[in-house]
């Protein structure tokens, strides 16, 4: 039996049911019709292979346009793309002779120590280049980081190993809401005190995040977000909304669907277990497509690739959006849009004043 059929025919109720929900969210709502779809990425997800086994197809295949991460996982797909070697393991080893040994274990997966120091070898050399001498989006850092991981991926001969190169050749964005918090980012910094002038434009991440989604709605798309766990890049891929309406005053109404693969509660108040519905008052999804919504209670280990195999089978490949190479026009758009209602609030305000200043006289006259 294909995994789709199985989804169609076996996951009926439960997690199980929220599951096919999922499926069927992903191919009959966010995917057709170029609809845009963010996907934010929590826990270890590269280090367990799910890089290359699915985000890496999910991205070959046009089915997300923009990325939110955690720091940790890109830096564990450097790994795969520098060839280094991580292994099958056990949760039960003992971790004092591990140390001993020089072996590093994230549950059941294992690596030599010296994995952790060619990579972070590699990334204090890139960001030496003359383009890394700049306040860099991370999504651009990325991007430029993704090119030198391609080019040693095709000297070694690897083809489809690094989240980073594919999204390198194919323009898709990625941000991580947390630069300093992985040891990318502790390498960037360790450089800034060799007087190197890199450092993380996050004005530009919050503005540049938010002018994709504007784009979307804007140019009669839907904007869908894929939440693989939770935690900052949940946050940060949802508060897109809430910085075009808030912040900005620019008219919108949320995203038009929500996915989320979790196993965090929602009654302990975190953001990583706060359901789609909570979104909603805070302006970060459509009420009206909410019942549309899905979370699944399922492990993002099991459920996506479930799900990528579900995608690649019901619905057909899209053309790459390539919202990278628009990354300045989208910014333009959004700066404009965001101009225009201080203008018209201006105006506004300056027509308020006025006339309260004219019924001020007014009373005065009438009072004389």
């Amino acid at each position: 039996m294909r995994a789709a059929d199985l989804i169609d025919e076996a996951f009926l109720a439960y997690n199980g049911g929220r599951l096919r929900e999922a499926a069927r969210l992903l191919t009959e709502r966010m995917l057709p019709k170029d609809g845009f779809i963010g996907m934010s990425l929590t826990g270890a997800l590269t280090p367990a292979g799910l890089g290359k086994s699915c985000l890496i197809p999910w991205m070959k295949a046009g089915f997300v346009d923009w990325i939110v991460s955690t720091g940790a996982n890109l830096y564990h797909d450097l790994h795969y793309g520098l060839d280094l070697s991580l292994h099958q393991g056990s949760p039960f080893l003992d971790d004092v002779e591990l140390h001993r040994s020089g072996v590093i274990r994230i549950y059941d997966v294992i690596f030599d120590y010296n994995v952790l120091l060619d990579t972070d070898a590699f990334v204090r050399s890139v960001v030496q280049g003359p383009e890394f001498q700049r306040p860099l989006g991370t999504d651009e850092f990325h991007y430029l980081l993704g090119k030198y991981v391609d080019a040693r991926a095709k000297a070694l001969n690897l083809k489809d190993t690094s989240v980073l190169a594919t999204a390198y050749r194919y323009g898709i964005p990625i941000f991580t809401s947390s630069p300093g918090d992985s040891s990318i980012g502790m390498n960037v910094a360790a450089m800034s005190l060799r007087d190197h002038q890199m450092s993380f434009d996050i004005n530009r991440d919050v503005n540049q995040t938010a002018a994709i989604v504007y784009e979307a709605k804007s140019s009669g798309h839907t904007s869908s977000v894929f939440i693989l766990g939770g935690g900052s890049p949940k946050n940060f891929m949802l508060q897109t909304e809430p910085q075009i309406q808030e912040v900005m005053g620019i008219q919108e109404k949320g995203h038009d669907y929500f996915l989320q693969c979790t196993d965090a509660r929602p009654d302990t108040g975190g953001l990583s277990g706060a359901t789609p519905a909570e979104a909603v008052s805070w302006g970060k999804v459509d009420p009206e497509t909410l019942p549309d919504c899905v979370v699944a209670y399922v492990d993002s280990t099991v459920s996506l690739p479930l799900l990528t195999a579900y995608c690649l089978s019901r619905s057909p490949k899209r053309k790459h959006k390539r919202l990278y190479d628009r990354r300045d026009e989208l910014m333009d758009k959004i700066r404009e849009a965001y101009l225009n209602v201080g203008t018209v609030s201006k105006i506004t305000t300056s027509r308020k004043v006025a006339k309260r200043s004219s019924s001020v006289g007014l009373k005065k006259k009438q009072k004389s």
